[in-house]
């Protein structure tokens, strides 16, 4: 029944099979996406609807079969042709620090600790995700240091077969009492964020204490081996603007990569185009202030533009979400604390992965969301003031 459905609705528009199978699809699947949301009313409702779309997704290939050994593929492959081998998972809400372009002053309403994902069911995702072409894995927050089983998460996740990279974005407060331990349970590449080198800034901008702690950090994991200990800093014109060369001079001595990262805008953080400085503008500065500054070659799924310094140790990079954005080589994907899956930092659409998981659906209904989930998304995020005026979470519930 279901293929003659998406072929007629096809034929309506084209005369070419593929063609018109495709079109038929992308109906069905807008059709059940727009009312998934609002009349399934259980988790075995929500499976049914998304076996639904998986059927015209099934009509649409027929047309066109991809070959047998790339089958497993087709789930991270949207349809734009984009292989998503990237998983970043949010593992908590929580924060011991209040970033200004993170989280409004007056904080924001978490998720039910019953709501949020247990450790097994966390492992059983990204089992799933492995196992299915992702090799790269990060873990984010919230504050994922901060997260009582953050160990026996990273030994769990380090064993997966197939995955390559087990890597984490911390705040840094607490790392480095416990990276020895992390790194011994298989944590691979470490991101650490940092606004500011002022310690008296860095409390106006974090409304916390704990530059001291963070510096210590970020020497504990160079001492540890990471190369390169990778250091992000959001910059925001009139208040850490004045560092930007103070953060290219850590990459002299030490095997650091300074990723300067244009202000994005999400929910609460008071976004504003006169506090954005562009990737030009940055690259400008430290070309004016050092010599010799030449380009690496990127990897075309390369979030950020890098460059070395001549005479210089670490390596520097930028990453221009707002001005230039990468979206044509976008291989990531968003779990979050709460289960929900997500295909666009940006967007606001989101699917539940949780809610059929404790129905106790099997992985093929897993697999059949995240693939119809893959398959709509866009092949670029809007513009910035687009994206300002869209519904969006804070970035503490999304994960850094």
């Amino acid at each position: 029944m279901m293929p003659r459905c998406v072929w007629w609705l096809g034929s309506r528009r084209s005369n070419d099979l593929v063609g018109a199978c495709r079109y038929g699809f992308g109906c069905i699947t807008s059709f059940f996406s727009s009312r998934t949301r609002y009349e399934c009313s259980s988790s075995r409702d929500i499976a049914s609807c998304y076996r639904t779309v998986a059927c015209a997704t099934s009509c649409a290939a027929w047309s066109e079969p991809p070959p047998k050994d790339n089958a497993s593929a087709n789930m991270l492959t949207d349809s734009f042709g984009r292989f998503h081998n990237y998983l970043r998972i949010s593992l908590t809400e929580r924060c011991n620090l209040r970033c200004q372009y993170c989280m409004p002053a007056e904080g924001v309403e978490l998720t039910p600790s019953s709501e949020l994902l247990t450790h097994d069911e966390i492992i059983r995702l990204a089992d799933l995700f492995v196992s299915e072409g992702v090799d790269k894995i990060r873990l984010t927050g919230g504050e994922p240091t901060i997260r009582k089983d953050i160990e026996e998460i990273c030994l769990h996740l380090s064993n997966l077969k197939g995955l390559k990279t087990l890597a984490m974005t911390t705040n840094g407060v607490v790392l480095s009492k416990k990276l020895p331990k992390l790194k011994e349970c298989g944590l691979s590449a470490i991101n650490i964020s940092l606004d500011t080198l002022v310690p008296a800034k860095f409390e106006f901008m974090t409304r916390r204490k704990g530059h001291g702690r963070v510096m210590e950090s970020i020497n504990a994991a160079i001492e540890l081996g990471y190369n390169p200990v990778k250091v992000n800093c959001v910059v925001m014109r009139g208040i850490n603007d004045d560092e930007i060369c103070d953060f290219v001079e850590l990459t002299r001595e030490k095997p650091i990569n300074v990723r300067f990262i244009e202000f994005m805008p999400f929910d609460g953080n008071v976004w504003n185009i006169k506090k954005l400085v562009s990737y030009a503008e940055m690259l400008d500065r430290v070309r004016q202030r050092f010599k010799d500054v030449k380009r690496l070659r990127d990897h075309a799924t390369d979030t950020a533009k890098n460059f070395k310094i001549d005479g210089h140790c670490g390596t520097v990079s930028f990453i221009t979400s707002m001005t230039e954005h990468f979206c044509s080589g976008c291989n990531r994907l968003r779990l979050l604390a709460d289960g929900n899956f997500k295909v666009c930092l940006f967007g606001p659409s989101e699917v539940s992965l949780r809610d059929p998981l404790r129905a106790g659906h099997d992985d093929l209904v897993l697999k059949e969301i995240i693939g119809a989930a893959v398959k709509r998304k866009k092949a670029a995020h809007a513009g910035m003031f687009d994206i300002a005026k869209t519904a969006n979470r804070p970035m503490i519930h999304i994960g850094g």
